[in-house]
């Protein structure tokens, strides 16, 4: 039987084998196991910086350890592969199966912008869509920068799209075309009948149907939380989740319970394990579920998180991408990791132990000596920035570099997919 109460402790640990730590693989990681840690998930957070690693690949690092992204590469950036685009979280790989799921989201994305406050950009590209439309037909599945057309220039930097683009991602919001994969990490668009099966937005459930399948995904995904934690998951709406929630208690899916220092009331997923402990060691995208909602992270692990990359450099407190450490079940400690591929030197340009918890420097050095070896990267260097700093060199048996100002020099600006 499910429990009704749990200790703070025991809500980080239903949540983090919910997510799949603590169950390493035993053989090399291939395929298989990452289509079946995807599907644990639900989806993998895309972002565009990259300063360590790219976001999405860094989800199935903290919990399988090294693999090939070239794997994963083959499954998400390919117009055959089984995962597509979505605005699920926020733009997120997900199963290509998934995609009806969103239909009403796409149908809600039309409406919105249909309003009187958004109606002029709409107009402003529609004779540029409809040429898109045929261009897509003839062609096949094409990036924004493939498309000749003198609306094909950017209105100014980073979100400065040109009408191309913006028109693109309209009919992407919309579900008139979908993703096909990625070219040099550009989005590949493509009218969805060149991906899909015929019809299969078409055939999508309603509404309340598939939020109700979405918030029972994010129960199980997350093992225990709030209704704020359960709508956060693919960014619904309260009412829409309470709802559900609501039917899914009923059929006995989600079970009412209580968790110690939560102030709201919480629900576990019936299948949820309440394991007496959790071995875990990884350092974490910002863009991890585990982290991803702010709140509940503050929460569970009384972990306040913000990166700092639109920061001015002078004012950050961590670093420019700063990465949470986890230990087993808690938060203890942040590192801003670099890859510096033309040395070939992974860079801890800061490392901070967080107020109150106990950071095992010996632990962290070994995570972050799997990290250089994933990247590909033959040494570790350590800057003498952060509370942990030299912990982390003495564990590593490695001077501590002095601090330079360079060190705080931006990373080159996001992309058009970057989210913070």
């Amino acid at each position: 039987m499910v429990r009704s109460t749990l200790s703070a402790a025991e809500a980080r640990r239903v949540t983090l084998a919910a997510q799949g730590f603590g169950a390493p693989p035993r053989d090399a990681v291939g395929t298989r196991t990452l289509t079946s840690t995807i599907g644990r998930l639900g989806l993998l957070q895309i972002d565009s910086v990259n300063v360590f690693e790219r976001s999405h690949y860094l989800p199935l690092f903290a919990r399988l350890g090294p693999y090939d992204r070239d794997t994963l590469d083959r499954l998400t950036m390919r117009r055959s592969g089984p995962y597509a685009e979505y605005w699920a979280h926020e733009a997120a790989f997900l199963p290509r199966t998934d995609l009806p799921l969103f239909r009403w989201r796409m149908d809600a994305y039309r409406e919105r912008d249909a309003r009187p406050n958004r109606i002029a950009g709409v107009e402003r590209t529609a004779s540029v869509r409809r040429e898109l439309r045929a261009l897509l037909a003839a062609e096949g599945p094409l990036p924004a920068s493939a498309v000749e057309h003198e609306a094909n220039v950017r209105r100014g930097p980073w979100w400065g799209w040109s009408d191309v683009k913006a028109g693109l991602e309209q009919m992407f919001r919309w579900g008139e075309v979908v993703s096909a994969g990625r070219a040099g990490f550009e989005r590949v668009y493509a009218l969805p009948d060149q991906v899909l099966p015929v019809g299969t937005l078409e055939a999508a459930p309603d509404r309340h149907t598939a939020v109700t399948e979405l918030v029972r995904r994010a129960a199980r995904a997350s093992g225990v939380g709030t209704r704020a934690d359960l709508a956060d998951y693919f960014r619904l709406r309260a009412d829409d989740t309470a709802a559900a929630i609501t039917e899914l208690e009923e059929r006995g899916e989600l079970v009412p319970a209580r968790v110690a220092g939560w102030r709201d009331r919480a629900w576990l997923h019936v299948d949820a394990r309440v394991p007496r402990h959790v071995a875990a060691d990884a350092v974490l995208s910002p863009f991890d579920p585990v982290v991803w909602f702010r709140r509940r992270a503050e929460r569970m692990y009384d972990f306040h998180y913000r990166i700092e990359i639109y920061t001015p450099a002078p004012k950050r407190v961590y670093g420019y991408y700063v990465l949470p450490v986890l230990q087993d079940d808690r938060l203890t400690g942040r590192v801003d990791l670099k890859s510096d591929r033309q040395r070939g030197v992974l860079r801890v340009r800061t490392a901070w132990q967080e107020p109150g918890e106990h950071l095992d420097a010996e632990r962290l050095a070994e995570t972050l000596r799997r990290a250089a070896a994933w990247q590909g990267l033959d040494g570790i260097e350590v800057t003498d920035r952060g509370t942990a700093a030299g912990a982390v060199a003495a564990a590593l048996g490695v001077a501590l570099v002095p601090h330079e100002a360079a060190d705080d020099a931006d990373a080159p600006a996001p992309e058009d997919d970057t989210v913070v």
